[in-house]
């Protein structure tokens, strides 16, 4: 079974505003008392002396807004939002929330927009509209990002890191080679003979549907993860939809462009609400991505069907291990795949789900897998990409680095992309993903 909690659980949304008028924030802020352990747990606050911590900018900050003359402190902006303070709180404290809600609050209420921070956070926020862009022409696009020259212009004028590595866009996006291969009545049929193959009595055993969650960076950046993501569940009997969809709000939610995120979880509450009711549990690749559709979305939005989607999302291993049988598929199985440093991403230890791919790896012959710690990777998302926390970033990212060079892999592994990014950069490892480990080990061989 998954470590991840019991999938029947709904996250319980916390109210945050009182009333049009003003900002009730929160019977939560009475449960924080001395402890800090958020504060020691964040990673932040580790290397920068400068960051009040996440103690502040949740609980302190709410009890100061309730006396209406306090201004949202702007050091809510350099929380990386990894959420690791939700984990740690021995009280259930709804810190991430707080944070989220605040720097709502503190781009709508007291940001420029017209400033560059403004305009920068924007853009970053909204990835997957330039992302559809570039990926019009993509070695046109991928040659222009990697000009030093744009690098340069990216710090210069907009603030953006020249020190990383712009992600290359793929020749053919995911969704393109999705309905290249037939869409859903091609997974259908590729699902049903599986099944038959595995001798599942059709009369017995409904037909099995997912709705798969992509995101942006599998569709745009790395479509490898998500043909992965489609053959692994096709081999275990399990028709593939892909709804329309847009950014599941993750990068919105960490730079305050809560509108943004709310305009994108209105689509996807509509269209994967729509494929729950026709059978169908929702599947994410990306930890990130499954985190927001499973508690921010109804942590912040009044949205209806927003628990339904909530209740029916599901990291993609996470659900194979609920649902099937990985340790009868495994036994036998091996991988031509190569020794891997694996990195649990921040939002997957928030879902419980931080050892599940060392122990898939370990069912699996010729492979080995080696879990590099608890360490943050730094980037945390588009964070790590803002030029006033790039080295702030790499700073949280050296425990990891260095635990990557210790281990005879030379290859890393995590279900996270901006994390992969983040590994590659600091060490030039290769990264993959669990579920490409899957495939090689069910599929190709």
């Amino acid at each position: 079974m998954s470590d991840a909690e019991n999938p029947d659980d709904e996250f319980e949304p916390v109210q945050v505003f009182g009333d049009e008028d003003g900002a009730d924030l929160r019977p939560g802020s009475d449960d924080c008392y001395k402890c800090s352990t958020c504060d020691t747990n964040c990673p932040v606050a580790e290397v920068d002396d400068d960051f009040p911590g996440p103690k502040f900018q949740g609980p302190e900050q709410w009890r100061l807004k309730r006396k209406e003359d306090h201004d949202i402190d702007d050091s809510v902006m350099k929380c990386s939002n990894c959420m690791r303070c939700d984990g740690a709180c021995p009280s259930n404290v709804p810190l991430s929330q707080m944070h989220n809600t605040a720097r709502g609050e503190y781009v709508d209420e007291q940001m420029e927009t017209l400033s560059r921070e403004y305009v920068r956070n924007r853009i970053l926020s909204n990835y997957r509209f330039f992302a559809s862009l570039g990926s019009k022409v993509p070695r046109l696009s991928n040659f222009v990002m990697g000009l030093g020259i744009t690098s340069w212009l990216g710090e210069k004028v907009m603030g953006i890191s020249s020190e990383r590595e712009m992600p290359e866009f793929a020749t053919q996006t995911f969704r393109e080679w999705w309905e290249e291969r037939g869409g859903v009545a091609a997974s259908k049929k590729r699902a049903r003979e599986a099944r038959a193959e595995r001798g599942e009595d059709k009369t017995n055993s409904p037909d099995k549907r997912i709705a798969y969650f992509h995101g942006c960076y599998s569709n745009y950046n790395t479509p490898e993860v998500g043909k992965a993501m489609v053959r692994v569940f096709e081999h275990f009997g399990y028709e593939v939809v892909v709804p329309p969809q847009r950014c599941s709000g993750t990068p919105m939610f960490a730079n305050g462009m809560v509108d943004d995120a709310r305009r994108a979880a209105e689509t996807n509450v509509e269209e994967f609400v729509a494929a729950i009711g026709d059978g169908a549990d929702v599947i994410a690749s990306c930890t990130s991505c499954s985190m927001s559709l499973r508690q921010e979305y109804p942590e912040l939005f009044d949205i209806e069907g927003i628990d339904d989607l909530s209740a029916h999302t599901y990291e993609a291993v996470e659900y194979l291990r609920i649902y099937e049988d990985l340790d009868t598929a495994l036994a036998g199985a091996d991988a031509d795949f190569p020794d891997t440093a694996y990195h649990a991403p921040c939002h997957a230890r928030n879902q419980g789900l931080e050892g599940q791919a060392i122990e898939v790896a370990d069912r699996i012959d010729g492979v080995e897998a080696t879990d590099v710690g608890d360490s943050c990777s730094g980037i945390s998302g588009t964070y790590g990409w803002k030029a006033e926390n790039y080295d702030t970033s790499m700073k949280i990212g050296s425990e990891m680095f260095d635990h990557m060079d210790e281990t005879e892999a030379e290859t890393g592994m995590t279900e996270c992309p901006t994390c992969a990014m983040q590994m590659e950069h600091g060490t030039g490892y290769d990264i993959r993903h669990p579920l490409e480990l899957l495939e090689a080990a069910l599929v190709e061989g």
